[in-house]
């Protein structure tokens, strides 16, 4: 990306609101356009100030985040959605995930572990830290999805590099094959996980121990 990284902060408490905007506005390369304190304000905002990532609160009287989510989706927005959730074993995070949020972090996360988060999910890149990951209370799981087969020692690789935050392009690179082959092993991964797509791979394969 060019320019600065615009930002839409929303969170039910005004505090944590000025600490990330305060922190934000010290950082270079970002730009905060706005807040807001619930889901449906959220949304109303997004469609308003159109930036590039929200960072967005789970629970808030008045309009929780999975269900602006799940409607900044059905309209499809172009921001891209970074959870910021205070609780480890928050229910929400699945169906968030499911939702299609980009990223999850605990608001404990370390200020440049979150500014390197907000520059991947800018960028589109899935950003799942692994301390949410390895305490979801809940598998994604599909009934459909096989309840044993392995993971093939470079769809490991593959996904491995998933959970980083890289994108099938650096994959390729890094692993000199190329994209569509990336691609192809990311399809087979999804169906022995019985996802579809990447942060529920990641979340997934942190909860049945295949990454750690």
């Amino acid at each position: 990306m060019t320019g600065d990284i615009s930002l839409l902060i929303v969170d039910d408490h005004p505090v944590v609101r000025d600490g990330l905007r305060g922190m934000f506005a010290s950082a270079p390369g970002f730009t905060v356009l706005g807040e807001a304190s619930d889901g449906v304000e959220a949304v109303e905002r997004a469609a308003a100030l159109d930036p590039d990532v929200i960072l967005m609160d789970l629970r808030m009287p008045g309009g929780g985040g999975v269900d602006a989510i799940r409607e900044l989706t059905r309209r499809a927005a172009r921001a891209k959605v970074l959870v910021l959730t205070t609780y480890d074993t928050d229910s929400d995070t699945l169906p968030a995930i499911e939702a299609g949020a980009t990223g999850y972090l605990l608001k404990d996360a370390p200020r440049d572990e979150l500014f390197t988060a907000v520059r991947a999910a800018a960028e589109g890149r899935t950003v799942l830290s692994p301390a949410v990951a390895s305490r979801l209370v809940s598998a994604v799981r599909s009934p459909k999805a096989p309840a044993n087969e392995p993971l093939s020692a470079r769809e490991r690789e593959v996904l491995t590099l998933v959970a980083r935050g890289t994108s099938n392009r650096e994959i390729a690179r890094e692993l000199f094959i190329s994209e569509a082959t990336v691609k192809t092993h990311l399809t087979h991964l999804y169906a022995k996980l019985g996802v579809n797509d990447r942060a529920a791979a990641v979340a997934t394969a942190y909860q049945r121990g295949i990454l750690g």
